[in-house]
This record gives structure tokens, sequence and C-alpha cells, in this order.
């Protein structure tokens, strides 16, 4: 009899933990048909706070632990009528204890459960319908579910952190009285017996034990105290049984067939950093993991998980780095499932309230956040005030109704990557003690940076608050220098900054490198024209020498670039363009190669072409190009389309008599340099100089130079001109309807709030430099973007490489242009418009899609994109001719790299990179995971450990992966796979909506030189004003240590079978022997420009 009681337990523990996958699951609740007991007013308390109850949830209780029954006694009939009928009687019991305990409760109070009362009644029920069995396999599963805290009397609470287990393996682990009465339960169970004494059987044993007044006992030492209790009260059978039970055990033990009674988390000691230590139980821990599975779908356990997170975790492990040790571990849990990254974020979440809130995982409940994030808010802002790093400012807002604003439940929207950025390089920090102390949480700072850009209207807090909900809920962000620098003393919140350096020693070093490094110290990223500087041989009147050419200045500023860094926090970036006809424009092509007089390169620094339509017509027509000194032709930099063309003629004319210097070169040749340095080294960059200007809204004002930075930014430039953009981006993801169309009601809010914030950062800006205050107050321009485009993709169910997609681009590019040119003009009508808006394009009724015919006229050849639109623009127009602009330009489509990790989105207009890949950036090296694709997966049943290391293996490609639908293949195929073609036609969609530009960047999987050349003309043809990096396809840099599958075969997720004939990518003779480079260089055959 004792025997057959062992062996039962032992197999329906086995069958208790094996995982919910691997076993048969039946929908109990539906076994309650029409009963479904209702149990008005009843709060649970899960772990993740109180929720509501429902009856069917004690059906599929009742109904699992039956399940675990049937299949530890191999029986496969289990969904039957009789189950089925004691699955419902038993939930009516329980019905009936719940309605019978609330009549006790006050008249209109919620009576509280917690999930230990809760099973308990539900014990009780199966007892009551002699269902014993069923009973003990419940008792059994909470077991392996980690119950803990019994139902200590207080006393006994208190005194519990004086005494610790030891086990038979010699490991020290707490003291869990809950353990015990797992035990004392499933004996009295065995025996047909109500095991409710078992709560007092383990109060007893507790309290004998810390009488003890040992800090150590040993398990054999209490299971006796156990026997002498169940003695000492009369129950001589139990006690009968539970010594014959151990007595089993320590034989099954000696045989080696017995494992470790139930499995327990040892006790490490912890050191501190004042040098003490404590015994760690892991009790937060447990905690953590509770708080970060809110809400998601995870596939593995709550007990698989502990130990992924307790994996290299030592006795005498310091504070810190047990704190290091369990983020890091569960960052490597990302690639298991998509929710894991939400997951690692929300575990690094709870030590980041710890650090700033003083909340504590262990003492506090996740209700409490909202109470520490209002209480702490204040002390913050004083704060922050006292050690300098706030603007005191903000210490005469309504701080009580900001903070009661503050929704720290917006925090489960983090993903890892965004949030281990934001601790890393957006938080504000107290330097001033032995350890730097993050004073900010997520919510607070999206408020901080709210207050920053709104704290100056009067009566801000309703707009601050509308600003922070945009932030909190993922619908717009701003640039990062707003980010770092809002409500701070120096708050440099401007994105980019453009400039020019005229051909004066005094603008070289003045505007060129010592403006630039106080525009770099604050965050700024910098684009200049250097093509006034004269170019090397030409004549210096003042010293009668010879110029050495604007090399050496370029130099100069890459090296300022590498001396000042952006606030502190990020590198210094610039970019230098160069037009065209400039006689250094071989040289300046070459700055980037790793090769040649390193005094002559500039490694740190980006560099672009600005390309007149001239140049590319005569690349077209295979006919010859000059280069002039810039000093020669001063004129022509600030000439575009017919004019430039007319000015570049009578200079050619010149040359030829000998009049001024030239060099003349085939205009193919020259196209091909270019391309040769572009695939080389991804420098220069090709951007188009007469779209840019002749599209302008602006051209009344001033002359476009260059781009900047990135490419976005089309401003004018001149001698007291430095022209600043604020950036930020509306995640386009964040806007669709359930069905996947554009929410307009939505997208328009969010604009509206967006653009007012972009105004109001011209008037709050610190400007370090008197030619950007002049510029930004002069024409206030905006560039506000969009992020998020492959998500919205994704969840349209669309493919990037499809027709679908490109009218997307025209549909949602629209939409944005139509409410930001609106939401410009109703802050003119509010504000006024900007000072020199009389004459431009705006003030003639030009709008940005109006300009594609002037650009065609001037071209002479017509623009090869649609011209059709969907609103009523009627209504815009009106709006512009009554009220103005407030700015000069609107729209600029930014990259959005960290922003958009913040936010969760896909960057900017991009396709996806890889479904699985490493993404590094100054916070570390991040897996990032797809988590459409893991849906998609899901849904089709292939999302398995087998199908994450394949993704793996093949660097997040699905095209080698047998099993996988082809619909899931082509609608998450990767950047390097779409083709250029789709690229180009949706940014050449979007653009005829642009006032300014976006920066596209354009992949190449292929090495292959032609499809270079017809790339960049297809985006001339099409009117692309600029474009931006040029991505090839480099190694991976997954780390495969992991991955268990060979790498001679793959596995078809779906069957499990081997297949031989799948390999690692391979590259086809055509790709590896591509077109050289060399060949076309030295006069051999090429194809590339045909």
């Amino acid at each position: 009899m004792r025997n057959k009681i062992f062996e039962e337990d032992k197999m329906l523990t086995k069958a208790v933990e094996t995982p919910s996958e691997n076993k048969p699951r039946f929908n109990w609740a539906d076994a309650l048909g029409g009963n479904r007991f209702e149990v008005p007013k009843l709060r649970i308390a899960d772990g993740a706070g109180d929720r509501d109850f429902h009856i069917a949830e004690v059906a599929d209780v009742i109904g699992e632990a039956l399940t675990d029954l049937m299949i530890s006694r191999e029986e496969n009939d289990i969904y039957t009528p009789k189950n089925r009928e004691l699955v419902v009687e038993s939930a009516r019991i329980v019905a009936d204890r719940l309605i019978e305990r609330m009549a006790e409760e006050d008249e209109g109070v919620a009576p509280r459960l917690s999930f230990d009362e809760l099973y308990r009644l539900i014990e009780k029920a199966l007892v009551e319908n002699d269902a014993y069995d069923v009973a003990k396999s419940l008792v059994i599963s909470r077991s392996s579910d980690g119950v803990s805290g019994g139902n200590l009397h207080p006393e006994n609470s208190a005194n519990l952190a004086q005494i610790r287990l030891i086990r038979r393996s010699g490991q020290v682990v707490p003291w869990n009285s809950a353990k015990i009465e797992v035990a004392v339960r499933k004996a009295f169970l065995s025996l047909r017996l109500d095991s409710e004494a078992a709560v007092e059987i383990s109060n007893n044993v507790t309290q004998r034990a810390i009488a003890t007044g040992q800090a150590f006992i040993n398990i054999e030492d209490v299971q006796d105290i156990v026997q002498e209790e169940l003695m000492r009260k009369g129950y001589f059978k139990v006690a009968e049984s539970y010594i014959l039970y151990r007595a089993k055990r320590r034989i099954d033990r000696e045989v080696g067939g017995g494992q470790e009674e139930v499995k327990q988390d040892s006790m490490i000691v912890v050191k501190k950093r004042d040098g003490t230590s404590f015994f760690w139980d892991g009790i937060d821990l447990k905690k953590r993991i509770s708080f970060a599975s809110i809400g998601l779908d995870l596939c593995i356990n709550t007990e698989e998980i502990e130990e992924c997170l307790r994996r290299s975790v030592f006795s005498e492990i310091s504070e810190e780095d047990l704190r290091k040790t369990i983020i890091l571990n569960s960052k490597t849990l990302i690639e298991k499932d998509g929710d894991f990254a939400k997951f690692s974020a929300r575990i690094l979440l709870s030590y980041m309230y710890e650090e700033s809130l003083g909340w504590n995982i262990a003492e506090n409940t996740i209700e409490e956040l909202k109470t520490f994030h209002i209480e702490g808010f204040k002390k913050y802002l004083k704060r922050g005030v006292e050690i300098k790093r706030l603007d005191a400012k903000l210490l005469k807002l309504d701080c009580v109704k900001l903070a009661e604003a503050i929704d720290p439940s917006a925090d489960l929207d983090f993903d890892y990557l965004g949030i281990q950025t934001l601790y890393d390089r957006y938080l504000v920090i107290d330097k001033t003690g032995d350890k730097p102390l993050r004073l900010e949480t997520p919510q607070i700072f999206w408020m901080r940076v709210s207050m920053g850009v709104f704290a100056h209207e009067d009566n801000p807090e309703d707009q601050i608050i509308s600003l922070y909900n945009l932030y909190k809920s993922r619908r717009f962000c701003s640039s990062t220098p707003t980010l770092f620098n809002a409500g701070t003393p120096h708050s440099q919140l401007s994105s980019c900054y453009l400039y020019k350096v005229d051909d004066t020693i005094e603008s070289i070093m003045y505007r060129g490198i010592a403006e630039n490094a106080f525009l770099s110290k604050w965050a700024g990223g910098l684009g200049g024209s250097w093509t006034s500087v004269r170019g090397t041989g030409s004549h210096i009147a003042g010293t009668n020498g010879e110029s050495q050419g604007v090399i050496p200045f370029l130099k100069m500023h890459n090296d300022q670039l590498c001396a000042v860094n952006q606030g502190g926090k990020r590198k210094g970036s610039g970019c230098a363009y160069l037009e065209s006809w400039h006689c250094d424009l071989l040289e300046f092509l070459e700055l980037r190669k790793n090769t040649g007089d390193d005094r002559r390169r500039t490694h740190d620094m980006n560099t672009a072409n600005w390309i007149p339509d001239l140049f590319m017509k005569r690349m077209e027509a295979r006919e010859d190009w000059t280069l002039f000194r810039s000093n020669e032709v001063a004129d022509l930099h600030d000439l575009y389309g017919k004019a430039f063309e007319k000015k570049y003629h009578e200079y050619e004319q010149k040359a030829e008599k000998s009049e001024i210097w030239s060099h003349k070169i085939p205009s193919i040749d020259l196209w091909k340099q270019m391309l040769k340095m572009l695939f080389e080294t991804g420098h220069p960059w090709i951007t188009f100089k007469d779209t840019c200007n002749i599209r302008s809204p602006q051209d009344h004002a001033g002359v476009i130079h260059s781009s900047n930075l990135c490419t976005e930014i089309t401003l004018n430039t001149g001698a007291d001109e430095t022209a600043v953009c604020n950036l930020g981006s509306v995640v386009l993801d964040s806007h669709l309807t359930a069905e996947g169309g554009i929410d307009h009601e939505k997208l328009r809010e969010t604009i509206q709030i967006a653009v007012r914030a972009l105004d109001n950062v011209i008037d709050v800006n610190f400007y370090p430099t008197d030619a950007a205050k002049t510029s930004n107050n002069r024409h206030r321009p905006i560039g506000l973007g969009v992020m998020g485009l492959q998500n919205a993709l994704f969840v349209k169910n669309i493919a990037f490489t499809s027709e679908e997609a490109v009218e997307f681009n025209d549909e949602f590019m629209e939409a944005i242009c139509y409410y930001a040119y609106e939401a410009s003009s109703d802050l003119a009508n509010e504000r006024g418009t900007y000072s020199s808006y009389r004459g431009s394009k705006w003030d003639r009724g030009l709008l940005p899609q109006d300009t594609i015919e002037l650009l065609e006229k001037e071209r002479g050849e017509s623009i090869d994109v649609t011209k059709s639109s969907k609103m009523d623009w009627s209504i815009v127009r009106d709006k512009i001719a009554k009220h103005g602009m407030r700015n000069s330009n609107v729209i600029a489509i930014a990259p959005t790299a960290t922003i958009s990790n913040i936010m969760g989105s896909s960057p900017c207009i991009e396709p996806t990179y890889k479904n699985l890949f490493v993404k590094s950036n100054l916070s570390g090296d991040f897996l990032v995971l797809n988590r459409f694709l893991v849906n998609d997966l899901k849904s089709e049943g292939l999302w398995n450990a087998d199908m994450s290391d394949q993704l793996k293996y093949f660097d997040g490609e699905l095209g080698p992966i047998q099993g996988i639908p082809d619909w899931i293949k082509k609608k998450y195929l990767t950047a390097f796979d779409v083709s250029y073609e789709f690229v180009i036609a949706a940014a050449a969609r979007r653009q005829k909506w642009i006032d300014q530009s976006q920066s596209v960047n354009l992949f190449l999987g292929t090495p292959n030189l032609k499809t270079l050349s017809h790339m960049y003309r297809d985006a001339w043809r099409k009117g692309l004003k600029t474009t931006y990096y040029l991505r090839t396809l480099g190694a991976s840099n997954i780390e495969k240590a992991t991955v268990s599958m060979k790498s001679t075969e793959k596995t078809d997720p779906q069957v499990g079978a081997n297949n031989p004939s799948s390999t690692q990518r391979q590259y086809t003779p055509e790709e590896v022997k591509a077109c050289s480079l060399e060949a076309m260089m030295n006069g051999e055959e090429c194809e590339a420009c045909q």
C-alpha cells in the first residue's frame, strides 16, 4: 500500500512537471455550459494586482489537475462525461462557498481572495466530491508552481529571517513553511482524509523550529518534528504513512532512483558595497519574473525562466554583479520568443524603479508604482535643480497636476533595446555622490522633456500633458538632442545644422571649425558646403602663393569632430558637401579610403556629392564634364536649373580660351569613379542640387548649398545664417485602425501637438552661435518625419516588394503632410507667420506637390512619379492663403535608429534589416528578433527551438528554411532581398508631398556595379532630392555558439527531418565574379552604365 502511494506520487509529479505544450489541452470551462455561476464583485490577487474573478477559471484549474492525474495513470480517455460532471459539481461547490463568504463581508465591499485561499476552496470542493486523488494532483501542481509563504501566524513570520534549512546535499535554502504544508496535505489526501489540518501542523513545526534558537536546521530534524506533531495531534495513521513514505524515499535515493524532494532555490551570500553581506533568497527574483510576465505569451514556464536567470550566480557575488547577471541572463532569452524582448525590459525596469524611486519589488506592490512616481516627482525636480541638471523654471509649474498624469503602466510597452538605451544614454544622472544615481524613470523622463518644450507657454500644463501622452503611447518622439537637453539649463534641442564656408581664411576657421565645435558640443549634427573654398593650385592674392585646396581644411574639420563630441553622450558627426565641378573633386571622392596619405583622409567624417542636373544629363549622353577652381567661377555655387546651365556653358567657353583654369573629363568616367568610391567606402553620398533648390519653398530667400548630416534637411545657408532644423517623428504603426487603415483622426491629433512642440523648440532653444539663432528665428523651419513603415506593413500584411506597399507610401505621406501643413497654418493664425514668409512658394500658392511641374520644366524632361492625390487639398490651400505658414519648412524624414529603438518601432522608412540580428550602439550589442515573424510562425505552428536555431544559423533569412509558407517568406523579405525599384518608387511617392527631403538608405545585396548605377540614375529620374547610405551585405555577426543544429544539415521545422541539401547561403559564380571595378576604371569593357 505504502509503495503504491509512493509510486503513484512519482508518476503524478512527473505528469505535473511535463510542459503544458506536451500535454493534451481541454476547454474545461465549456463543461459548465449554461451553468456559469456568477460571483459578483469578487477580486483575485494574482501577483500582478487585483483583477476580476471568473468561475470558469475554477473549472480550468480542476480540469488541469484531473488531466495530470489521468496522464499519470496512462489513461487516454480524459474528457469524459463523468470527468466533466466532476468538474462542474466541484465548481458549483466553490461558487456556493464564495457566495457564502460574500454574505459575511461588509455590504458594498468586494471580497478579495488570494490564489492560496481560492485553491484551498477548490481542494475542499474536491474532497466533498470524494475526489481525493484529484485534490492531491492539485496540491502537487501548486507545489510545482512554486508556492510560497504558507499560512504563518504573524509571530512566526517575523522570525523566519533567523532560520535556514540545510538540505541533504548541504545546500542552504530559505525556510518555507508552504513546503511542509504541501507534504502534510499529500499525506492526508493519500489516506482519503481532509487535509485542512496541514495548516496547523505546518505552523506548529515552524514555531518549534524557531524555538530551537538555531540559525540552521537539518531537513531530517524537520521531518522528525513533523512526525511528532502528527502524533501529538492524534493523526497516527497519517504519521505512520508519513514515516513509511520517508523510508521509501530514503531507499529510492540510495539506489539512485529518486530525485531531490521539491525543487527549491538555494540561498547565496551577496556582498554589499559597504562590505557587509546578506543571504539572498531569490524572493525578489520571483516577483520580478511575475512582474515581467504580465500579459505576455512566453514559450517557457516560470520555473525554467528562473533557472535561466540564476545562471552564473555564485556565492559571495556582489550586489551589483547579481543585478547585472540577472539582467544579462534575461537578455539571452530574447532569441527564444518575441515577447522576451519586453520581458527582459521589465526585469531591467524593476531595478530602475528601485534606483530612482526607492520602490522595492520584494516589499512593494505593482499598484504602488503610481504612488511612488507621484511622491518622487517633486523630489526629483528639486534635486535636479539643486545639482544644476534641471532648469529651475520647471519648479514653477503645477507639479502636482503633472505628477498625477504620469502613467507607469506605459512602461510595459518598452522592449529591452529601448529601455537599455534610455537607461544608458538619456536619463538624468546625479553624479555628485559616491555612485552615479539615475534620477529619472522612463515616464518621469518623458514628462521632463514635455515640460522643457512647453514650460514657456501661458498655463502650459495641459499642453505638457498632451505631449507626454504622445510620448508614452508611442505616437510621436522628438529627436535625440531634444530628449537629451529639454528641461535642462542648456536646452539645445535642435538636431541639425547646415552651414556654408566661404572662400576666406576667416570663414574657414570660424564657420568651418570654431562654430562647428560649439554646435557639436551641444549634440548637433553638422552638414555643410565647402564648395566655395578655392581648389588646389588656385592663386592667393594676399600672399601671392598657391592654395593647398579644400582637402587639408576638411582634415581639420574631421579632427574637430573627433575632439568635440555631442554633449559627451555620442561622438560628433558631420558631413562635408562638394559640388561636382570643383577641381578637388577627384581627391574629395577618396577621402574615406583606407589607403594613401592619411594626412589627406577623413576617416571620421561623412562626405557627399552635390550634383547638378547638368552633370546627370551629360553622363546620360556620354559627354564631357569640366572641373573648375571655385574662386574663378564663384557664382556657379549659387545657381541652379537653367541659370546654372547657361553660366556653366559660359565658363566652359572661357576655359576653352584659357581665360580660367579647367580640367575636362568624360562625365561617364567621373560617374564611375563616384560609384567606385561609393561602393568601396560608402562615400560620398549622392545628392541632387537642382531638385533640392527648384522644389524649395524658400527659393525667394536664398540658395540651398548642401543638405545636412543625414541628407533629409534642405535649407538655405549664407554668410550670416547657419540653418537649423528641429526634428521629431510620428510612429506610423501606432496610427492604424484594427483593419490596418490609417486612423486619420488620431493622426491629425498627433501631428497638431507634434508641430506645436517642434515650433516651440525654436523659442526655447539654446543657440551655440549667433548665425544659428538668426536663421532659426527668421525662417522657423521644423522637420516632422515618420518611423515604423515596415511595422505598419507587417500589421497590414503587405510585403515591402509590392505595388500595394508603394501605394501605401503615397497614402500615408499625403496624410502626414496634409495635417502637418494644416497644423503650421493653424499656428500661423495663432502666433503669426515666419518673418520671411512673403514671396515664398507658400505665399505664391504653391505646395510641394505643385513643384514637380517646375522641376520638369527646368530639367526639360518628365519626372517618373504619379501626381494623383486622395485628400481634398483645397481646405489646406485656403488656410494657407488666409493665415500663411508658421514654418518655412515642415516635413523631413530623418533616420530614427535610436529613437525608433526607444519607441519599439522599425527605423523610419526602411525595410527590415534582418529578422534576427545583432544591433550595436553605444549601449552595447542587442539581439533583435522580429516579433511579427514569430507571431506569424506561431499561427502556423512553426515556432519552436529548432526554428529559432535555424533563424540564427541562416542569419535571419527565411529563404533557405524549409517548411515556411511562401507568403511568410515574401512578407518578411529583408532589406538586401528587397529590389531597389520598390525602395525608390516608394521614396518618390513620399518625396512628392515633402517640402524638404528624406534619408533614403539604399541596399545592395549582390556586388554588382551595373545595378548600382541604374539605382542612382533611377533615383534622379524619379525626382528624389537626396540619398543616404549605400548599405552592402557584410558578414553576419549573430553568435551561433548556442545553435544546436549541425552546420552541414538543416531540419524541416515542421516534420523534423534532416535535409542535407540545404546549406548555408552560397553565392552564384556571377555574384563571385561581379563587375570588375578596376577593369571599369582601366578602360576595359563594363556594362555598368548601359
